[in-house]
């Protein structure tokens, strides 16, 4: 369900689907678990064709959870299959810098930046945590957002082909979120892809 993504993977998720975009959701966690699982199977190759279906994949999440130790090397083999084929946006609350720690290997941090750096608009994001505005007296002063905030709107599922697929369609909520860095890499010939904050 949309609800369990960063608040960022979930607004820029809406407004491609809106653009009329065929748009994929998954956290790093999932991803890498999903790649892991397909290649103890043999079925690497196919589990990577399908998240290379969708025209938007959003990788969200990275750096929150550890990586299982192929898990970079398998995340980098979705990359280079999506290279100059398909874009992608990524969210994070760590910098590049972190990325060897992330994905265990320097050499492979590396390698998925010189691949999403190359065609993307990295943007910075520092606010308030939306899951928190509740709790904002609790947190320390400069943690704090006035900005008025809305709870997300309720979505829908359906099955396409033989996997699943999320298909989102409802109005966007607002975003807000805390300390997020957004990598949008578009491969594809003039795909752009935006949010709106207008609080």
């Amino acid at each position: 369900m949309l609800r369990y993504f960063s608040r960022t993977g979930q607004v820029l998720c809406l407004a491609a689907v809106k653009a009329g975009k065929s748009v994929s959701l998954v956290t790093l966690a999932d991803l890498i678990g999903a790649l892991a699982k397909a290649e103890r199977e043999g079925s690497l190759r196919e589990r990577i064709r399908f998240y290379c279906r969708p025209s938007l994949l959003i990788v969200d999440e990275i750096g929150y959870l550890p990586v299982i130790p192929c898990g970079g090397n398998l995340f980098f083999q979705l990359v280079k299959a999506r290279f100059e084929k398909g874009s992608m946006i990524l969210t994070s609350n760590r910098g590049f810098a972190e990325w060897g720690e992330i994905f265990g290997r320097p050499v492979v941090a590396t390698a998925l930046l010189d691949r999403l750096l190359h065609h993307a608009i990295v943007i910075p994001i520092d606010g308030s945590s939306y899951r928190l505005r509740r709790h904002a007296d609790l947190l320390p002063e400069h943690g704090r957002s006035t900005a008025r905030m809305t709870p997300p709107a309720q979505t829908e599922a359906r099955r396409r082909g033989r996997q699943k697929m999320q298909v989102y369609r409802c109005p966007a909520p607002e975003p807000k979120t805390a300390k997020l860095k957004i990598l949008l890499c578009s491969f594809s010939s003039g795909e752009n892809y935006s949010a709106v904050d207008n609080s």
